[in-house]
């Protein structure tokens, strides 16, 4: 960083990558801030700025002093050890020190053996149960959909519909099985501790929204431009266990859609407007990649002008939005994964591909999208830009 790259960064002010501060009194102070930052999104403190973005910058003992605190507070202070660049910045006559923090890929971090502290905006605050249980997720640790549900047992489990998945992925018949049924959901990670696993309630349940009413997926067909907006043409709260939900969310989108007269004869019904398999694809990458620790809906809205699917959850660690068109995944339910392979009437493969034939889909019918990766909203749009 330069001296003007500095200069443009005090500007735009403070953020939740962005903090000022003057000075630090202690070192525990800035182990707290350094562990706050790598628990989010990573960032950077420019110390020697006051909060009203004046540059007063530190003294040659405080640049120092700082930098020698960096260096403890990194390996002695935080757990697990992060590592963080500093750099002094000349401006007049003063010394500003950056300390750039990356998002951590080891989280939770704790400072002072006892806070695991996240940004909120501009501010940190303490961690709750579930930020923590979030933050473990991001780093392989601990996984929504292998949690057991409270209040659950095999009496909510739709049998009929596991012996149909039993069957179609082993070739056996079901009632031929001579291992316990609880072995089974078990090894397979549906049951847990004598409860149905998030998994288990959402593939196999039988009403999973009285569960969970929070995983009801919203859908609204809006008038005009904007969500504000009193009036819509449809507006559906779908539940039911994935396959159904699946089902009725697809089906609300062609309903609410044009078909379109291409290449086709004047008899006939036209194409949808959005090609659909475009719109299988990201209706099932919001169900089974988002983020079950957030207690949030996965919402459809239709707008005049475009179509967005908004899945509860950002990227996790090491994805961007380039590296998922290029294939890249991580997969964060990995349970939900490897069962949906095998549901009849779900076109999940698993592979990473699903993003390459929405791009592919949408390029051949000169449809324009967008991915967007809404770190501060907690969310992942995929928006179609629909025809005129």
């Amino acid at each position: 960083m330069d001296t003007l790259e500095l200069i443009e960064l005090i500007e735009k002010g403070e953020d939740s990558q962005t903090q000022f501060k003057e000075r630090f009194d202690s070192i525990d102070s800035l182990a707290a801030e350094i562990c706050a930052f790598s628990n989010s999104n990573g960032g950077n403190i420019l110390a020697g700025v006051s909060d009203d973005s004046e540059i007063n910058g530190l003294s040659k003992e405080e640049v120092q002093r700082l930098n020698q605190w960096v260096s403890n507070a990194c390996s002695q202070k935080i757990d697990p050890q992060v590592n963080v660049t500093t750099q002094n910045i000349k401006y007049a006559d003063k010394i500003v020190v950056v300390v750039k923090i990356p998002m951590g890929t080891n989280k939770p971090y704790m400072a002072n053996g006892k806070d695991i502290w996240v940004k909120i905006g501009s501010d940190k605050r303490r961690a709750k149960r579930e930020e923590i249980q979030r933050l473990l997720q991001s780093s392989g640790n601990l996984y929504a959909d292998e949690m057991p549900v409270d209040a659950t047992n095999f009496s909510d489990l739709d049998i009929n519909l596991f012996k149909s998945f039993y069957e179609h992925r082993t070739g056996e018949k079901f009632d031929e099985i001579k291992i316990p049924l609880e072995k089974i959901l078990a090894n397979l990670k549906l049951m847990s501790k004598e409860k149905l696993t998030l998994a288990g309630l959402l593939v196999f349940g039988k009403n999973p929204e009285e569960k969970k009413t929070q995983f009801i997926l919203k859908a609204v067909s809006f008038y005009g431009n904007s969500p504000a907006g009193n009036e819509y043409r449809d507006s559906r709260d779908i539940n039911g266990n994935i396959s159904m939900i699946f089902a009725a969310a697809l089906a609300f989108l062609v309903n609410n859609l044009r078909k379109i007269q291409k290449d086709q004869p004047f008899n006939t019904i036209g194409i949808l407007e959005i090609p659909r398999i475009a719109l299988e694809e990201a209706l099932i990458n919001a169900i089974v990649h988002r983020d079950y620790f957030l207690s949030s809906n996965i919402r459809i809205f239709i707008f005049d002008n475009r179509v967005e699917i908004i899945s509860p959850g950002t990227l996790p660690n090491t994805v961007n939005v380039e590296s998922m068109k290029m294939g890249i995944h991580i997969e964060r339910n990995p349970i939900l994964v490897s069962l949906l392979r095998d549901i009849k009437d779900i076109p999940y493969r698993g592979i990473g591909t699903g993003v390459q034939r929405i791009l592919h889909e949408c390029k051949n019918a000169g449809i324009k999208l967008d991915f967007i990766d809404e770190r501060d909203a907690e969310q992942f749009k995929v928006v179609f830009y629909r025809p005129l």
